[in-house]
């Protein structure tokens, strides 16, 4: 695979509590510059970052990050928040207590309020995966392939763990094909990218990936 196909799948992410501006400003023009799926950044930032980029890049921002333990309100008027301010792509943040209550239709429910408040942007569910077991990952394939959200999602990157090629494995043996799948967390290498999109992902949250072509002679005319 060459490395503008990798790019492609890239959702370039700057998700810490520390991020200025000039943090956010940086990681908006490798978006462009690199032409990755998407940045990933902050709420507080998206109406900002959206002005300027000007639809070069798309625009990514996080709901009920990083726990998913707020209210179903809250989440819901976070994603109407975040459209309104530019937001192309949200990525949610699954209430796991619920989960592990077995309050499945709760859940579901839930997904499915915030994905009528996208409308027609993209969806991501992030099932944090390092929380779970097996039987609880393939319920939450179930029940994201219920809800019409458009991508299940590894991890948030902020818990005990991230991405693991098992658990990309087990989404795609176990979602319907109209969901998509995100590898997040811990993929450090270009042969990590490799991996996990041969496994099926087709969105990858890193920020590293774009780091190592800056800081790679990769000819390819970056």
């Amino acid at each position: 695979m060459n490395l503008p196909d990798i790019l492609s799948k890239v959702d370039h992410t700057l998700l810490s509590q520390q991020a200025t501006w000039a943090d956010i400003k940086g990681i908006v023009d490798d978006g462009i510059k690199y032409q990755t799926a998407s940045v990933c950044i902050p709420a507080s930032y998206v109406k900002q970052a959206a002005e300027y980029a000007a639809g070069r890049v798309a625009i990514c921002t996080v709901i009920g990050f990083p726990n998913g333990y707020s209210t179903t309100a809250v989440k819901v008027f976070e994603t109407e928040d975040a459209i309104r301010n530019g937001a192309d792509e949200i990525d949610m943040v699954i209430n796991i207590g619920w989960l592990k209550d077995g309050r499945y239709e709760d859940l579901l429910n839930e997904i499915k309020q915030i994905k009528k408040a996208c409308g027609d942007h993209i969806l991501k569910v992030i099932i944090e995966t390092c929380l779970l077991t097996d039987e609880e990952k393939i319920k939450m394939c179930e029940i994201v392939s219920e809800s019409g959200a458009d991508f299940i999602k590894t991890s948030t990157g902020f818990s005990t763990g991230g991405a693991t090629k098992e658990d990309v494995a087990l989404f795609a043996a176990h979602v319907a094909d109209h969901v998509r799948i995100k590898a997040a967390g811990g993929i450090s290498s270009l042969q990590d990218a490799e991996d996990f999109i041969a496994l099926g992902a087709s969105r990858l949250g890193t920020s590293r990936i774009v780091k190592i072509v800056k800081n790679t002679d990769t000819g390819v005319g970056y």
